[in-house]
């Protein structure tokens, strides 16, 4: 019965896609460094060196997002980060630039005090609102850059939201102002976002990459 357990369970996940994305595998980390985890198990989330006990669990689903965004963009080629599906499509490069221009946006919402200029991140604030926006903006702006200029750019910017995280604690996490919805919205809630916006663009980030010719 065990036996048969297990087969199903390999069928499931082969079906499902888990075993084709790696996520089972134990030295699937890309982190090099990026993240400083007690046991190196990125797939363990819990406790982080240097931020509080609730921040620790918003960063473990940070860095576990991250790592699937990083592993689904190594070794894109030119063609692939610049591919248009149709004239109202985004490429691969806008995309993964679009992620790091929303981590910015939440930057400035959530860590009070700090203004636009000092999170340029070395970008024309003309290409953040590009990137924030998309369309034919986005079209426009994001093509002929190589893929390090957006790896470059998303690991710029969450270098400081990490920063920034290490400098606030578990009640900040709680701090409500209306936001989605304009319903009291805590800035858990709001960092969560940028967590699950870099899944739902990471399908089509996917879905991008099995369409180029």
């Amino acid at each position: 019965m065990a036996a048969q357990q297990n087969v199903q369970r390999r069928h499931f996940l082969k079906a499902s896609g888990i075993l084709g994305a790696g996520l089972l595998l134990p030295n699937l980390s890309m982190a090099n460094g990026t993240f400083p985890l007690a046991d190196g198990n990125i797939h363990q989330f819990g406790k982080r060196e240097g931020f509080t006990e609730q921040i620790s669990i918003l960063v473990s689903m940070m860095d576990w997002m991250r790592m699937i965004i990083m592993r689904d963009a190594n070794g894109l080629s030119q063609k692939e980060v610049d591919f248009l599906l149709d004239d109202n499509s985004n490429t691969i490069g806008a995309m993964l630039m679009h992620l790091a221009a929303t981590e910015r946006f939440y930057q400035l919402d959530t860590f009070s005090g700090i203004s636009k200029s000092k999170l340029n991140f070395g970008v024309e604030e003309s290409i953040w609102n590009a990137a924030s926006n998309l369309g034919d903006a986005g079209r426009k702006t994001f093509v002929d850059k190589p893929l390090s200029f957006y790896l470059d750019k998303l690991g710029e910017v969450r270098e400081f939201s990490k920063k920034e995280l290490k400098n606030r604690d578990d009640n900040w996490l709680m701090e409500s102002t209306k936001f989605f919805g304009n319903q009291p919205t805590n800035n858990y809630c709001k960092w969560f976002h940028v967590v699950e916006h870099e899944s739902n663009h990471n399908g089509q980030i996917r879905y991008v990459k099995s369409r180029v010719a």
